[in-house]
């Protein structure tokens, strides 16, 4: 007789920060009826994908299976958990979502952008109440994070409770959204926890999270000292800290303004669902232009320095009619993120040649992280008390550090980087597959496997260089005219002095002249040589092997 198992399996998320996606089935051994967990994005760089516009968990195997989903459940409304929702629901089988309303609110309406309608999305109650998905009874449980709404996630199977923590921190006063209930989510986990699946990314830092209401009088103050205009950012979805900034403008007398569209959109759906009711009146960026520089404070799009945001177009002099003077302030209220210090930099130095005073949260006054600190974690740990501790949302070294750190009280700690299925019945959790998983780029409107090669050969163009090569051949295989060049990212002369260009061109005609009949009628073994040429060519005169394009025509 077949046993029946439960299930995890990390496809997004679980390895790296970013592009959550996250499995659960139970059943027979490759029958499982599954759920999914989150369906985010993570963002490229210009060093490792150029040209990528978004990155994906490789969702094959998913696919694959997909008349075995279920269902899929939205924890929060981050672009790591949900911002994939509209590129890959056709792929998942256009299967039913679940949320919490203002998480539904961003979901629609990144389905809205692919034709599909507001059904697509079911609108969760918290707990207690619980939604059927197959095997599976599944609860939203609220807990604080830097998002309105948050929620973990109580998964109940016939092998037990799981829960699964999504991102979170223990803030009991966080300003906007829930806080955290100490006493729920002791009486949830009061009838035994199988597995606490749980966010890890702030495992390294040693001291207990700080609640959002500390950082309110920290801005006020600041705002109120300033003079000139008055400018912050910080990350859209952060409604608290958004409110918080907006408040302080107004008790300095300022008139806010909100630049770029995410901004808006998120203040919108957090009026239009409930989750803020007070937040202040704000002026358009037409109305602003009127207004006194000291009597004006922007909150602005672009904490992570994205080129395209409200705040890197003020540091290159000009947004919506508006800019940035000597004695203005700009606040960065807001962590950078791993990878994005370069474009931060850039914008803070763009701003220091315009005169602007930038502020930091070098001195840790501004911010505070929506995400549990390590003695956070291990209260969390204590609270829910489970059998078995997974790891989650973090690189490999927070993984492997959250697992220490569960085992250090006597817990099972499981390191399950994307790929590892998990099998969490019986006695003891067991490692029982291995999934092939990875990346998919959305590159323009298309999407592309990260083994497609297409970004491998924009990275090699962009450090060799490519030259394309045209040779027309006659009814009889022999060369019409002489074979030419065109370079593209290369130097124009090398070594010896002369014209790059010219020196590719004439060794091309020699190899050409040297060529027998065989070569010069098969056009692979003569684009092949052709390319040597070049290659070869370029490395003696400027050091460097180009990307070759070899274009043979023959006339008949």
């Amino acid at each position: 007789m077949t046993t029946n198992r439960l299930i995890y399996l990390p496809l997004g998320g679980a390895g790296e920060i970013g592009m959550n996606a996250y499995v659960y089935g139970y059943g027979a051994p490759g029958e499982e009826r599954l759920i999914l967990v989150d369906i985010g994005v993570a963002f490229p760089d210009m060093d490792t994908t150029p040209g990528v516009d978004l990155i994906f968990a490789d969702i094959t195997w998913l696919e694959q299976r997909r008349d075995q989903l279920e269902a899929v459940f939205i924890t929060h409304a981050h672009e790591d958990h949900v911002g994939a929702i509209g590129h890959l629901f056709d792929r998942l089988g256009s299967p039913k979502v679940y949320a919490r309303a203002f998480t539904a609110n961003i979901a629609r309406g990144k389905l809205a952008e692919y034709g599909h309608g507001d059904k697509a999305v079911t609108v969760a109650n918290a707990w207690p109440e619980q939604l059927e998905a197959g095997p599976f009874r599944v609860g939203f449980l609220p807990i604080s994070h830097s998002i309105p709404e948050s929620s973990a996630l109580v998964i109940d199977s016939p092998e037990g409770r799981v829960i699964h923590t999504g991102d979170f921190k223990l803030d009991v006063t966080p300003l906007v959204g829930e806080a955290f209930d100490e006493d729920l989510w002791r009486e949830v986990a009061s009838t035994g926890v199988r597995a606490l699946v749980c966010d890890s990314t702030n495992v390294f830092t040693p001291h207990a999270g700080r609640s959002e209401v500390v950082v309110g009088p920290e801005i006020t103050q600041l705002v109120n000292d300033s003079t000139g205009m008055f400018v912050a950012t910080t990350f859209a979805s952060n409604v608290a800290r958004v409110k918080t900034l907006a408040d302080a403008g107004v008790a300095a007398g300022r008139s806010i303004c909100l630049l770029g569209r995410a901004m808006r959109r998120m203040i919108e759906a957090s009026i239009k669902t409930g989750v803020l009711s007070d937040f202040p009146l704000v002026i358009s960026p037409e109305d602003a232009r009127n207004i006194p520089r000291e009597n004006l404070m922007l909150i602005v799009t672009g904490s992570q320095g994205e080129r395209r945001a409200a705040s890197a177009q003020l540091a290159r002099g000009k947004h919506m009619g508006l800019s940035l003077k000597p004695g203005d302030t700009f606040l960065f209220s807001s962590k950078t993120i791993p990878g994005n210090e370069k474009g931060v930099i850039h914008v803070i130095n763009s701003f220091s040649e315009l005169g602007v005073d930038v502020v930091d949260d070098t001195s840790g006054l501004y911010h505070v992280s929506g995400h549990a600190n390590r003695p956070d974690l291990a209260k969390m740990h204590e609270v829910v008390n489970p059998q078995i501790v997974i790891p989650m949302h973090g690189e490999h070294r927070h993984l492997r550090e959250h697992t220490k750190l569960a085992e250090q009280s006597r817990r099972k700690g499981v390191l399950a980087v994307n790929g590892t299925m998990v099998s969490l019945s019986g006695n003891a959790p067991e490692i029982v597959e291995y999934v092939e998983t990875g990346r998919t780029y959305l590159d323009g409107s298309v999407q592309v496997g990260a083994l497609d090669g297409i970004v491998r050969d924009r990275i090699r163009m962009a450090l060799n260089g490519h030259v394309t090569v045209t040779v027309v051949l006659d009814e009889g295989d022999e060369p019409l005219g002489e074979p030419w060049c065109d370079l593209m990212g290369l130097p124009e002369t090398g070594r010896s002095r002369a014209a790059l260009q010219e020196v590719l061109e004439e060794d091309l005609s020699q190899f050409l002249n040297r060529a027998g009949k065989k070569m010069l009628s098969d056009d692979k073994k003569l684009e092949e040589g052709l390319r040597r040429v070049v290659r070869q060519s370029a490395q003696d005169e400027i050091g460097k092997k180009p990307e070759v394009t070899v274009v043979v025509s023959r006339l008949t």
